[in-house]
C-alpha cells in the first residue's frame, strides 16, 4: 500500500526533476559546436571559462546584490504589512479582507505589472511631473527608469506578497497572551516585536527569505526590461547561450546558479529549523 502512495509522486520527481538535471548535467561536460550546438566529449572547458571569464563572475555578484537588496526591503515592507494586519487589525475578517485585497494586484501578468512602472518613472512620468511642478528639480530625474533602482522597484512590486504571505501565517499562529505577558512584564512595542514575535515568527520569515531569493535569482526579464538592457542577470546570459546554440556552457552556467541557490537555502536552514518551528 504504501508503494502505491509514495510511488506516483517518486516516479513524477524522477522524470520532471531527477533526470533533467542529469541531462542537465552531463551536457554541461560537452564540447561546445557552433554548427551542432554541442559535441558528445568530455571537456571541462564550459566549467573553466565559467570560473575565469570576468564577465560571468560580475553577472553572479550583480544578480547576488539584486536578491540581497529586494530579500531586504520585501522582508521589512512585509514583516510590517502582516505585523498590522495580525496584531492591528481586531476583526478578523477585516484583517483576512485586507490581505486578500493584498492579492488583487497578483491577478494580473507580472510584465503587466512590471511595465506599468515605466508611465511613473519615466523622464515624463508622473513621478517627474509632480517633481518638476513642485519646484524640488528643474530637470526630469534621469536615475528613476532603466536604471538598477527601477529593477529594484520592480521586484519589490512583483515579489513582496511572497513575503507577506508565510509572515502573515506564522504570526496569526502566535497566541496573543505571549504578546500581553510581554507588555505586563514592562517590554515596549519595539522589543516586544524584537523579542517575542520576530523568534516565533522565523518559520514565515525563513519561507519567504527563500521565496524571494531564489524568485529574483530566476529572473532575467525584470532586468533586461527595466534596466534598459544596461544590466544583465545570470539567466539572461544562459538565455543568450542558448540562443547562439552554446548549450554546454549554458548548462555549465545553470548547473553553478543551481549550486548557489541550493547553498543559500541551506544556510537559511541553518538558521532556521522551519520543520521544528511549524511543528511547534
Amino acid at each position: 500500500m504504501r508503494i502505491f502512495q509514495v510511488g506516483p509522486f517518486s516516479l513524477a520527481l524522477l522524470l520532471f526533476f531527477l533526470v533533467p538535471l542529469g541531462v542537465l548535467l552531463v551536457v554541461s561536460f560537452f564540447e561546445s559546436d557552433m554548427i551542432f550546438g554541442m559535441r558528445a566529449t568530455f571537456s571541462l572547458e564550459s566549467y573553466v571559462e565559467l570560473f575565469t571569464t570576468w564577465n560571468t563572475l560580475w553577472l553572479y555578484l550583480s544578480t547576488l546584490k539584486f536578491a540581497a537588496i529586494v530579500w531586504a526591503i520585501t522582508l521589512l515592507v512585509g514583516f510590517t504589512i502582516a505585523y498590522f494586519l495580525v496584531f492591528h487589525v481586531r476583526s478578523l475578517l477585516i484583517a483576512i479582507g485586507l490581505f486578500l485585497l493584498c492579492t488583487v494586484p497578483f491577478w494580473t501578468s507580472n510584465i503587466i505589472r512590471m511595465i506599468s512602472w515605466i508611465p511613473l518613472l519615466g523622464k515624463q512620468g508622473l513621478i517627474n511631473q509632480a517633481v518638476i511642478g513642485l519646484g524640488i528639480s528643474d530637470e526630469p530625474v534621469a536615475w528613476l527608469l532603466f536604471s538598477d533602482f527601477a529593477v529594484v522597484v520592480s521586484y519589490v512590486h512583483l515579489f513582496t506578497l511572497f513575503m507577506i504571505v508565510p509572515i502573515f501565517n506564522s504570526m496569526a499562529r502566535i497566541d496573543k497572551t505571549l504578546i500581553e505577558a510581554a507588555r505586563d512584564a514592562g517590554a515596549g512595542r519595539l522589543r516586544t516585536v524584537w523579542e517575542v514575535i520576530v523568534p516565533l515568527s522565523r518559520s514565515g520569515i525563513a519561507l519567504g527569505s527563500i521565496f524571494v531569493i531564489v524568485l529574483v535569482m530566476g529572473d532575467f526579464f525584470v532586468v533586461k526590461v527595466m534596466s534598459g538592457g544596461q544590466r544583465a542577470s545570470v539567466v539572461s546570459n544562459i538565455f543568450e547561450d542558448i540562443n547562439v546554440l552554446l548549450y554546454p556552457p549554458a548548462a555549465a552556467s545553470s548547473v553553478f546558479l543551481l549550486i548557489v541557490v541550493v547553498l543559500i537555502v541551506m544556510g537559511v536552514l541553518r538558521v532556521v529549523d522551519i520543520r521544528k518551528q511549524l511543528a511547534g
